[in-house]
């Protein structure tokens, strides 16, 4: 479920506590939680509503002028079911703190190579953390196309990916492309194999 910046920021402040989709099938859980780029945003109740349920009260706290304009925004989408879904501003991103750690103790490297090998076995892909981590510390903001170039992953299935990086606390997402976080290269610095070689010797190696 996606929303545009400034509903994010609508939801923060307050400002926001309703969203209405048209769908298919609903594709939010209630009580889940959504990593947007302001924090963490919980969903409340989704109901399943018809136009007519629909209120001026309810469009503008969805931050719609009126009922009139939110109907609108649904052309697009000319057939499935209208929801009307709470949500909420929870917390600030847990993983913004976890990224910026500029320390790993040996068990917390343990750790995460155990979890980034078990991303390995659980590929179709084979091998492929690493990789990822090592062609994003030599080609910073590179967007996921080229990244795609470089490895040969399909630029889909490299983007998923990436976000379970990111979900780790190694990688950060920008408007255009990735860098490793603080961790990310803290966790790369203690792999014996990537101490002191040059990239092309390392990506010769993977």
């Amino acid at each position: 479920m996606l929303f545009k910046e400034i509903h994010l920021q609508g939801i923060k402040s307050g400002a926001i506590t309703l969203a209405f989709r048209k769908w298919q099938k609903v594709s939010v859980k209630s009580g889940s939680l959504l990593h947007t780029s302001v924090g963490l945003l919980e969903i409340g109740r989704i109901e399943a509503v018809s136009e007519n349920d629909i209120t001026d009260k309810d469009a503008v706290k969805a931050v719609s002028t009126d009922k009139s304009q939110l109907l609108r925004s649904f052309t697009r989408n000319s057939t499935g079911t209208i929801f009307k879904i709470s949500v909420r501003y929870h917390s600030a991103d847990p993983r913004i703190e976890l990224r910026e750690q500029t320390a790993l103790s040996e068990q917390q490297f343990e750790d995460m190579k155990g979890k980034l090998e078990c991303l390995d076995r659980g590929s179709k892909q084979g091998y492929w953390t690493e990789k990822i981590l090592l062609t994003i510390k030599d080609n910073p903001n590179l967007h996921a196309l080229g990244i795609a170039r470089l490895t040969g992953f399909e630029k889909e299935w490299l983007k998923l990916n990436i976000r379970k990086l990111k979900n780790l606390g190694l990688t950060i997402s920008h408007n255009v492309g990735y860098e490793l976080s603080p961790l990310g290269n803290e966790y790369l610095n203690k792999l014996p194999n990537t101490k002191g070689q040059p990239a092309d010797k390392r990506q010769a190696e993977l």
